[in-house]
């Protein structure tokens, strides 16, 4: 894949860069899941592209041709439609996203142990153990960048700094596909350019506030005394914005595990308050979050089943098992079970979702071998169905239970998501 390092206006940046003592990199995967689905859809580069549920769904993210249109995540799918008529939207492929991220940071831990992730598609790295090997952190970055793009065939930004919230601004600032350092010495005057939105911990409520003060820029924010701030935002809020304007952060990058869950869950078409659906639907998530578990080399201690009602309240049950699983059958077990358990007498359903906790390496995991246990069983069938998805695509081998005619009642984000009665063996077998 053709790489390009675009120069940055202003002077930020750069091979010339002045790098020294900045040793913060925050790395941020373009367009992450709108990229990844471009990988099997190579034709529809260039072109707006959409990832994201049915009428009643979410966009989870759009390719840059689909954002200058004003699309953005977390915006309805029915809105993006709108704005973006001529956009491709495609149904997500979970498996896809965690398999290329745990791509991703295994590149990120060949560098420096030092791995922050944040989500799927962004992590904090401190290159400070790799400089006397790999070169000053700004070779380090375009390093990761060729390499990022050479393995897992997608792009991201990076920025370098001194300070982890300096970083992540410096990599918003150089997308799509970019680099942008911010020398320690010129760090103020790159914050003092920006708005008062840019600073850590400054959410909608906290900008208006600004905003009266007539506070617009983080320069604003600077040379404001740290009493007036106080007064009107309290006082660890007002402190910690002053010395974040003058570029102090005193946080650290701490290296953490790659997920601390993985999960999926769905919005259905219309509220439902057949359990055999929500069975039905509690499968088809149950499998895409234990092939999601498998993909990272990743097994969970905790199943998390996800409510949320017609009347958008939401609540939400586990259970510990007794050892860590990446198979679908037991997680579905579990979150049925879950489900089972809240006796809801037909209560309407909006959405609902699996996620699996306390994670750890499923390798080298113990197993309690049950007394006429099979030599070989469900693990070792969920292993061969990922590798027929991975040779014939998602879906190539499924349960009988989620089998049945396309354009079903459906959930938001796929046509047969959850189905209609009798569109498929009734209750949840396999």
């Amino acid at each position: 894949m053709s790489r390009r390092h675009p120069p940055r206006p202003g002077g930020w940046g750069g091979a010339d860069a002045d790098d020294t003592g900045c040793t913060v990199l925050h790395v941020d995967m373009d367009a992450f899941y709108a990229s990844v689905e471009l990988l099997r859809r190579p034709d529809l580069a260039g072109t707006p592209v959409v990832v994201g549920g049915g009428a009643r769904g979410v966009v989870l993210s759009a390719t840059y041709e689909a954002r200058r249109r004003g699309v953005h995540a977390a915006m309805p799918v029915s809105r993006a439609r709108r704005l973006c008529p001529e956009a491709t939207v495609l149904t997500p492929h979970h498996a896809d996203y965690a398999r290329v991220s745990a791509g991703v940071v295994e590149v990120f831990r060949s560098v420096t142990p030092v791995v922050e992730p944040l989500g799927l598609d962004e992590a904090f790295l401190d290159v400070a153990g790799a400089v006397r090997r790999l070169g000053g952190p700004a070779r380090i970055a375009r390093l990761l960048r060729d390499r990022i793009a050479d393995e897992q065939g997608i792009t991201c930004s990076v920025g370098v700094a001194s300070a982890p919230f300096v970083a992540k601004l410096a990599s918003a600032a150089a997308k799509p596909d970019g680099l942008l350092v911010v020398p320690r010495a010129r760090t103020v005057a790159f914050l003092h350019a920006l708005p008062v939105g840019a600073l850590w911990g400054v959410g909608e409520r906290t900008e208006e506030v600004l905003l009266r003060l007539g506070l617009r820029t983080v320069a604003d924010v600077a040379h404001t005394p740290v009493a007036t701030l106080v007064r009107a935002l309290g006082e660890g809020t007002g402190r910690r914005l002053h010395a974040l304007s003058w570029g102090r952060d005193e946080r650290r990058v701490v290296a953490t595990a790659p997920e601390r869950s993985v999960g999926a869950e769905r919005t259905f078409a219309r509220d439902v308050d057949d359990p055999r659906l929500v069975h039905r639907e509690l499968l088809r998530l149950a499998e895409r979050t234990a092939a999601r578990a498998r993909a990272a080399g990743l097994a969970g201690r905790t199943v998390v089943l996800k409510v949320r009602f017609a009347d958008f309240s939401t609540i939400t049950r586990s259970r510990t098992l007794a050892e860590r699983t990446d198979v679908t059958r037991e997680v579905h077990a579990t979150a049925r079970d879950l489900f089972d358990a809240l006796g809801l007498q037909r209560a309407r359903v909006r959405l609902v979702g699996v996620r699996l906790e306390g994670l750890a390496r499923s390798a080298g995991q113990p197993h309690q071998l049950a007394l006429g246990e099979r030599e070989r069983g469900w693990r070792e069938a969920d292993g061969a169905v990922d590798r027929a998805g991975a040779r014939f695509g998602d879906g190539a081998v499924r349960p009988a239970t989620l089998l049945g005619p396309p354009g079903g009642t459906g959930a938001a984000g796929g046509p047969d998501a959850a189905g209609a009665p009798g569109d498929g063996p009734a209750g949840t077998t396999w």
